[in-house]
């Protein structure tokens, strides 16, 4: 009887959670190491069934870096990095279409069906205008080009919006069209930050390898479960921010400036973290909030 009691306790204290976000926008965004395990991404797809069965309304970005690189080496192209993006040339376009479009994303979409959710695929070119992105070296004053990689500059977020009316999942890829037509890969945060703001959603949640913002990276118990905007400078100061946690924070930081009222940081490996983070007192990971 006590076990039974537990649960019913579980179900209470998520009750003014759910309440509480119910019917509001919800963007989550996944890729890298978590792609590697279906059974990880497979929890966190179902949690987001659960979020949309109990009145959420998630949207769902993805990215899918390993499998992209898995196929580049299978198509005998070497993988480039500047600065930590990808450099896209014409051929690779080609392939990290293939693989989100066609391969990543109906996969996803699959799986969210498989917990009994109703989910559909957005291929990003059909909604993401992109321009492409230049930038210069700090050091070298040398401008950096990394082919065909694009910056969002507009989201057309009717399509996303008829499936969210329709309580239906829209599972989005991370590509653009250009300003010239051509198809662009974009960072699959920046993506999901940009249709987040769009979207005016509640939260933005990036599920990453890590438990959240860490003061120490060697030492678990040092999680920062809750900062300002006003603190951010600071940390990245003190370099407590540094490295990869330094885009999603920087896309936290917009996402909340542009009217999000919190944007989470949370580990995917966690099983439920998603729940976790959203419907418990004390959340799992790190969120930012003005």
């Amino acid at each position: 009887m006590e076990r039974y009691i537990e649960k019913a306790a579980v179900l209470i204290e998520a009750l003014p959670f759910i309440q509480q976000f119910r019917g509001e926008t919800v963007v989550v965004k996944f890729g890298g190491s978590i792609m590697e395990s279906e059974d990880g991404y497979s929890r966190i797809l179902q949690d987001i069934a659960f979020m949309e069965c109990v009145g959420l309304r998630p949207v769902v970005v993805h990215g899918g870096g390993k499998a992209i690189s898995r196929a580049m080496k299978e198509s005998g192209i070497a993988p480039n990095f500047v600065h930590g993006l990808r450099v896209t040339d014409a051929e690779t376009i080609r392939v990290v279409e293939q693989v989100l479009n066609h391969e990543v994303n109906p996969q996803l979409v699959e799986i969210i069906q498989r917990y009994h959710g109703k989910a559909r695929g957005i291929h990003g070119e059909d909604i993401l205008r992109v321009e492409k992105m230049m930038g210069v070296d700090p050091k070298s004053g040398e401008a950096l080009d990394w082919g065909y990689v694009g910056k969002v500059v507009r989201v057309d977020i009717e399509p996303i919006q008829a499936y969210l009316r329709s309580d239906i999942v829209p599972v989005v890829t991370p590509l653009g069209k250009g300003l010239d037509g051509r198809l662009y890969n974009i960072n699959a945060d920046d993506a999901a930050t940009a249709i987040a703001r769009a979207l005016n959603a509640r939260k933005l949640v990036f599920l990453t390898d890590v438990p959240g913002l860490l003061r120490d990276p060697e030492d678990k118990s040092t999680l920062i479960s809750s900062l300002r905007l006003g603190d951010v400078d600071e940390l990245v100061r003190r370099g407590v921010i540094g490295g990869g946690m330094l885009p999603k924070i920087a896309g936290m930081v917009d996402a909340v400036k542009a009217g999000i009222k919190k944007a989470h940081i949370i580990d995917a490996s966690m099983p439920h973290s998603l729940l976790l983070e959203l419907f418990t007192s004390d959340g799992v990971g790190t969120e930012i909030t003005e």
